[in-house]
């Protein structure tokens, strides 16, 4: 017997984010699908829930957009502001559009797939632990410090559209880093680098992760052109304990 998918559309237009996200909690778990219509700027669209449910949503989101989920898709038509998926556990988020800074802070699980370019600080604290790995994917490109701080995850920059190699991110990226690993469709110029990370070769095994993310990036936005594997570039920290002279003496 197939179950009946049952759904539910909400007009958001001026409601505060308090009462919006009152209505969301209290919809998830008689719905199997949320649309959200009419969004402009509301905070914490999804954040907290922990039920396996999708949430559409038609407009631009506000600040923390499914910050601390556990489970939700959430699938954006437009661009999405700051923090989206702060400190989110499961699940995935969908922006077709740019995202601004912050994106996947303190990640523990789950995935962004983001049609274009984000902001600064992307991927920031990402941390991993046992079978939980967060992932983020960016179609175009990204500010200072991507990675900044990363302990664990998946950071994957596509690089489309962009049409040098040295503006695929700002400086400092993976300042901090000291897990994790970073895949950038070229090669970036020293200067662009933290001090805490290097470059090192593909072997087949980052292929295959390439490979899967950027077929499920190619369906989630209707993408047909080729992206060519060999040409990423990858990076990890360089050490794995940056910081362990800032507490014992020589």
């Amino acid at each position: 017997m197939i179950k009946e998918m049952k759904n539910i559309t909400i007009e958001v237009n001026l409601k505060d984010a308090k009462t919006l996200n009152e209505e969301i909690k209290n919809s998830v778990s008689a719905y199997d699908e949320i649309t959200l219509n009419n969004v402009y700027g509301q905070r914490y669209i999804g954040s907290g829930i922990n039920q396996d449910v999708k949430i559409n949503i038609n407009g631009v989101p506000g600040n923390d957009l499914g910050a601390y989920m556990d489970g939700p898709e959430i699938e954006v038509f437009s661009n999405a502001q700051d923090a989206i998926g702060n400190t989110m556990n499961k699940g995935r988020i969908i922006v077709h559009g740019s995202c601004g800074d912050t994106t996947g802070y303190a990640m523990r699980g789950g995935e962004i797939f983001i049609k274009g370019s984000v902001g600064y600080r992307v991927g920031i604290h990402m941390k991993e632990y046992l079978d939980m790995k967060p992932v983020i994917v960016i179609g175009s490109s990204a500010g200072d410090f991507l990675g900044e701080y990363m302990a664990g995850g998946i950071i994957i920059l596509l690089g489309i559209g962009v049409a040098k190699e040295d503006q695929l991110t700002g400086k400092y990226l993976g300042t901090g880093m000291h897990g994790g690993v970073m895949y950038v469709n070229g090669t970036l110029p020293e200067y662009k680098l933290g001090k805490e990370i290097k470059k090192v070769e593909l072997d087949n095994n980052d292929k295959k992760v390439i490979k899967n993310y950027i077929q499920q990036y190619k369906k989630y936005f209707k993408y047909t052109k080729d992206i060519n594997i060999d040409s990423f570039s990858k990076y990890v920290a360089a050490d794995k304990n940056p910081y362990h002279l800032l507490y014992i003496k020589n």
